[in-house]
């Protein structure tokens, strides 16, 4: 695709992963545990790995995931890159958009993040998440690619 610069994500995205990491964190070393005291005796044969596993997550993770990232508008058209290990580069043309979502889960909020989804015609990955913009951009944004469908089917 294009070397367009893309816009980063917010940093308050970058956060709310590092919550999100540490509650699988959380339960991991919880389960490390339970595995330990069924273990005869402390061995540390669980609970050492799963600990150096829920460090990595916390400290590497989150923003490798928020580095990841980014998107672009530009041209009348919404460009969306993600993907760590699998990279995904999709681009929605404006006059391809049926609707436009913006949804926020319980972090989210805390955050005051949500996440904009544009979903296109057809059935094969009709719709496109972008998840980590400040609430008042996603819904800025969702009025701008309104406003452009509008001037297209005028």
């Amino acid at each position: 695709m294009d070397e367009t610069a893309l816009t980063p994500l917010d940093p308050a995205y970058a956060r709310m992963l590092r919550v999100q990491f540490s509650i699988v964190a959380l339960v991991l070393l919880a389960g490390a545990t339970i595995a330990e005291i069924a273990i005869p005796g402390y061995t540390g044969y669980v609970w050492v790995p799963a600990g150096l596993f829920a460090a990595w997550l916390l400290v590497r993770m989150p923003m490798r995931r928020y580095a990841a990232r980014g998107y672009s508008i530009e041209e009348e058209r919404l460009r969306v890159v993600r993907g760590i290990l699998f990279r995904s580069d999709t681009v929605v043309p404006f006059g391809r958009v049926q609707h436009i979502d913006v949804n926020q889960g319980p972090l989210e909020r805390a955050f005051d993040l949500a996440t904009l989804t544009v979903h296109t015609a057809g059935t094969h990955n009709a719709s496109v998440s972008l998840p980590g913009l400040a609430r008042e951009d996603a819904m800025a944004m969702r009025e701008d690619i309104r406003a452009a469908i509008r001037r297209d089917t005028q």
